[in-house]
């Protein structure tokens, strides 16, 4: 699936995790009812020199799903949920994919939930997860265990602390996309009236 549709570490010592890295890393990150920020999207395509930019807003709200807002090069909304992918044009629904009836939609819409709500218990079934964590920060690498993703996904590596900051996903084909996260704002002033709606 393109990706477009899906602070610093102290030189102390890094404590390597245990054998469940997902936990410890779970209990550093917030976990807000809502949460909104920017994200700037690079994604490095096999024979290209240049990678292809991209930037807009996110909204995380928890029970209700993933709001994705690509503003720039081109408009584009995507609204992701355990149930289903929906892509809009303005507030009219231009596609939508149902989880029910696409087992890789399934697997697809459970995996960004989780990364990008920052819910990581739930991928140590498909992902084999190894980190590091010092203190309020931390990194991750999932890889796909045996099953269908590890035909597309060769491994995603993660790093934040409170919040997931940085995801960068390498696909088996050689495509590469690192999506950066900033301005981070929670609670009910963070999603806009027109946001919402979409909800």
């Amino acid at each position: 699936m393109k990706a477009r549709r899906g602070g610093a570490v102290a030189l102390a010592a890094l404590a390597l995790l245990g054998a469940a890295p997902a936990a410890q890393i779970q209990s550093i990150l917030a976990r807000p009812k809502i949460l909104c920020g920017r994200f700037d999207q690079q994604k490095q395509l096999v024979g290209l020199k240049k990678p292809v930019s991209s930037n807009g807003r996110f909204c995380v709200v928890a029970d209700k799903g993933v709001l994705w807002r690509t503003l720039q090069p081109f408009p584009n909304t995507l609204k992701i949920t355990r149930g289903e992918i929906i892509q809009f044009s303005g507030e009219r629904i231009a596609l939508r994919m149902e989880a029910r009836q696409e087992p890789a939609v399934r697997m697809i819409n459970s995996v960004l939930f989780a990364l990008l709500g920052g819910d990581l218990e739930p991928l140590e079934k498909i992902f084999q997860i190894d980190g590091v964590v010092q203190e309020k920060s931390w990194s991750v690498t999932l890889k796909p265990r045996d099953g269908g993703f590890g035909k597309v996904i060769s491994a995603i590596a993660l790093d934040g602390g409170v919040y997931v900051r940085r995801i960068v996903i390498s696909e088996t084909s050689g495509d590469r996309t690192e999506i950066e996260f900033s301005a981070i704002q929670t609670g009910d002033g963070a999603i806009r009236p027109d946001e919402a709606a979409l909800f």
